[in-house]
């Protein structure tokens, strides 16, 4: 018994067991990312495309046959009792059946891009080499052959979809494919770049003119040089917009004609296609190109099918940019308020008051927070800058409706009682001998202050804003409330003055998670997605963090004598 009791009175078991606890949070985590990790990235693999016969058994009668064209997804098992009350009578003396969901797509032709089928009543299944998938702009992906290429509504390809080595309409196909999308980004950077330009322009003019009248100083002299500017606008909009009437005229020329399973024929528009590959006859290398395209397309374009299918580029800009913004705003407001209470503030029961006060705001619900920056950022502050700077908007409003700023500001305020607190923490580490051997050389209080004490206390102050940016690029409910939508239609960012656009609204990634695992009508099409989104805003975060701590640990080494 005393031997136990000497082992338990040395602590070792409880270095065992703190050890333990680490290794399991270690374990947690690394498994929590390789479970975001597999399951999102192998997304974008281009997988092979199954073609089988389904026999699905009936009440009455023959079985129900037809083909299957897909790509296999997941596989389960499932009780008789659940697959009869579906609707499919089976033998119940098999407990469990095993039942796979295919990916069929042709969400045009079929209604919906999924499907659960038996695997026992699979049959016949190949992998022919000419089976195609299309990633479109709209309906989801298509799966079939390409039976004919079309040119301004006559062939000028055509193949034999039960030969897999007939490519001449799929070589044909590529060519169009790769024009297609050639004039799509012409006609986006016209859109976009140019026509936006002049848009915003006319807008700009109209503003100015209303400004005028709201002064009573619309007088034919000073709308004359508004006039003409605007005639001149006017008249570079009709040479875009001829200019786009060609590309959109060029873009329809060409067409494909798909046989889909159960020999159903389509036709479509080659500038529906996004992406165009044979997966069953590619080897790894072919693969391997068109998953980095994929993988770069989610990183860099736009999203698109109620943000199911493409890019969230948008979405980390957004969350990046007000994660920078916030970090703006909290830093001097929460350095400025630590200073006041350690340095200035006598040390009494309303110091001790605010401390706890501080503390306590770090607890609060976030959701309190947005609402607060709804109430006072938008509805009060922002009501008032539009009355006194944009009257001319009104009564659109300019900064009195959610965006960037506002949302910028909310995430500055839940996050600064943790800036205060670090910040005071690193104040209450610097020696009192360096203050008052600053003082004996005859530098002010303030000039102690800047530059012997918060230069030493810079690493607590980074530590905070290290907490502040982990906690804040996360949040999702405040930021519902003042700033972040579904989909925005342009950065906050472009080259119309003032060109960084804080009235805007964005998307942000924890928000895009929520849309598209809660909100999004295809359930199955969108779940990969929100594993690639999850670690994607983990990798983001870790991004942002690494960044401050390289910063604070430059300065940690610049300042040594703090450890001393």
């Amino acid at each position: 018994m005393s031997t136990f009791k000497k082992f338990f009175e040395s602590g070792t078991p409880w270095i065992w067991i703190n050890a333990g606890a680490v290794a399991i949070s270690v374990i947690m985590t690394v498994g929590l990312l390789l479970l975001l990790a597999f399951n999102g990235l192998s997304h974008f693999w281009p997988k092979d495309i199954m073609f089988a016969n389904y026999s699905q058994p009936v009440t009455e009668g023959e079985p129900l046959r037809r083909e299957v064209v897909g790509e296999r997804v997941d596989r389960e098992h499932v009780s008789a009792e659940r697959i009869i009350s579906s609707g499919i009578p089976v033998s119940d003396s098999t407990p469990l059946y095993e039942r796979e969901l295919i990916k069929i797509g042709n969400r045009d032709l079929n209604g919906s891009d999924f499907t659960w089928l038996l695997t026992d009543y699979l049959s016949d299944i190949s992998y022919p080499n000419n089976l195609t998938t299309f990633e479109r702009r709209e309906w989801g992906n298509f799966y079939g052959y390409v039976q004919e290429v079309k040119e301004a509504g006559s062939t000028v390809a055509q193949s034999d979809p039960a030969d897999p080595n007939d490519t001449r309409a799929w070589e044909a196909l590529e060519q169009r494919i790769e024009r297609a999308l050639s004039i799509h980004e012409q006609i986006e950077d016209l859109e976009k770049d140019e026509i936006g330009e002049v848009n915003y322009a006319l807008e700009r003019l109209r503003l100015q003119r209303r400004g005028l009248e709201l002064r009573g100083t619309a007088t034919p002299e000073n709308l004359a040089e508004i006039n003409a500017e605007e005639a001149s606008w006017e008249a570079n909009y009709e040479v875009l917009q001829s200019r786009l009437a060609d590309l959109y005229a060029q873009i329809d020329r060409d067409t494909v004609v798909m046989t889909a399973m159960n020999d159903e024929v389509t036709e479509i528009s080659v500038s529906e296609i996004v992406r165009a590959f044979q997966p069953n006859g590619m080897h790894i290398g072919n693969k391997l190109v068109v998953y980095g395209q994929k993988l770069w397309e989610f990183l860099s374009d736009d999203p698109r099918e109620a943000n199911t299918e493409g890019g969230i580029f948008p979405a980390i800009f957004g969350t990046v940019t007000m994660v920078l913004l916030m970090s703006i705003f909290v830093t001097p407001f929460g350095v400025v308020a630590a200073v006041y209470l350690r340095e200035y503030a006598r040390q009494g029961f309303i110091t001790r008051t605010i401390r706890i006060a501080v503390n306590n705001l770090a607890g609060v619900p976030s959701i309190v927070y947005g609402v607060f920056g709804l109430g006072f950022f938008i509805y009060f502050l922002g009501s008032e800058v539009d009355q006194a700077f944009y009257p001319e908007a009104l009564p659109a409003p300019t900064f009195g409706t959610p965006g960037m700023l506002w949302a910028s500001l909310t995430l500055a305020l839940l996050t600064v009682p943790v800036v205060i607190v670090s910040t005071e923490e690193g104040l209450a580490r610097i020696p009192r001998s360096l203050r008052e051997g600053s003082l004996a050389l005859g530098a002010t209080k303030f000039e102690t202050l800047w530059r012997v004490v918060l230069p030493m206390a810079s690493p607590a102050m980074m530590t905070g804003l290290i907490l502040a940016v982990a906690r804040a690029a996360g949040e999702v409910a405040p930021l519902m409330l003042v700033g972040v939508v579904k989909l925005a239609p342009a950065l906050p960012v472009n080259a119309n003055y003032p060109y960084f656009h804080l009235d805007q609204k964005f998307m942000h990634l924890g928000f895009h998670i929520y849309d598209v695992g809660f909100q999004s009508p295809n359930v199955e099409a969108a779940r990969p997605l929100v594993f690639a989104t999850a670690l994607l805003l983990v990798v983001v975060i870790a991004l942002l963090n690494q960044l401050a701590v390289s910063i604070r640990n430059r300065l940690r080494e610049k300042y040594k004598q703090l450890d001393m």
